[in-house]
């Protein structure tokens, strides 16, 4: 019985995944039938000519020194970041489980990964509590908002459980399972929910770094 509740599953997570693909797919068809404006200003910083306004647009995210909000806001951005990772790396334990079983087995990547996602669920749990206890952030915050973060949240946490038991640290298959049909669920709601952000972020900074050139530009054209 428990094996056969794996096979589906594990069958279920695959349609899952492929029914995100299409959607994904479609989504972006369409959002790439717009062209991309041209720059229409210098760069604001003249020592990063290096780097595009497209690709320092995309590249943002990573750059935290390029905004004063992350600037002045290192501790939250670091949380951001931890919390990403945990999605990026709960997301390759969920499609990849089934294909590496070695590679999940082996203790020391184990330890790596129920880390990164005990952590991240715990950062999840912080960002709950404060769009509870902020009135600030209880007003812009919308339904999805909350059910969003918070199936990430348990999502994590089942992870570990999940994790722990591809290493052998613990023995419970319904881990395993339960990890696969909540990741099934995420990735059929993921298109419809702000969770998509992810997914469309290199292409929306695209069109932005091409339309309005680098992050922070204040420099009027010449002429």
């Amino acid at each position: 019985m428990e094996g056969n509740l794996l096979h589906t599953a594990e069958v279920v997570h695959w349609a899952a995944l492929a029914f995100m693909g299409v959607v994904y797919t479609i989504r972006l068809i369409w959002l790439l039938k717009f062209k991309a404006g041209g720059d229409k200003q210098l760069p604001g910083d003249q020592g990063r000519t290096d780097l595009g306004p497209a690709m320092y647009s995309m590249a943002n995210v990573v750059m935290p020194w390029a905004m004063e909000s992350t600037r002045k806001g290192m501790f939250f951005y670091l949380t951001f970041a931890l919390f990403h990772l945990g999605v990026t790396v709960g997301i390759f334990l969920a499609i990849f489980s089934s294909l590496l079983p070695t590679f999940f087995a082996d203790q020391n990547v184990a330890y790596a990964i129920m880390a990164i996602l005990g952590l991240a669920g715990l950062v999840g749990f912080g960002r709950i509590l404060r769009r509870l206890v902020r009135p600030v952030m209880r007003l812009i915050s919308t339904p999805d908002d909350y059910f969003s973060v918070t199936i990430l949240t348990v999502w994590m946490f089942i992870g570990v459980a999940c994790q722990a038991h591809l290493a052998g640290l613990v023995n419970n298959t319904n881990y395993l399972i339960a990890y696969l049909f909540a990741t099934s669920f995420f990735l059929v709601y993921v298109p419809f929910s702000k969770i998509s952000h992810y997914l469309y972020y290199p292409f929306i900074r695209y069109y932005i770094g091409k339309t309005l050139g680098h992050r922070g530009s204040v420099l009027p054209q010449k002429g």
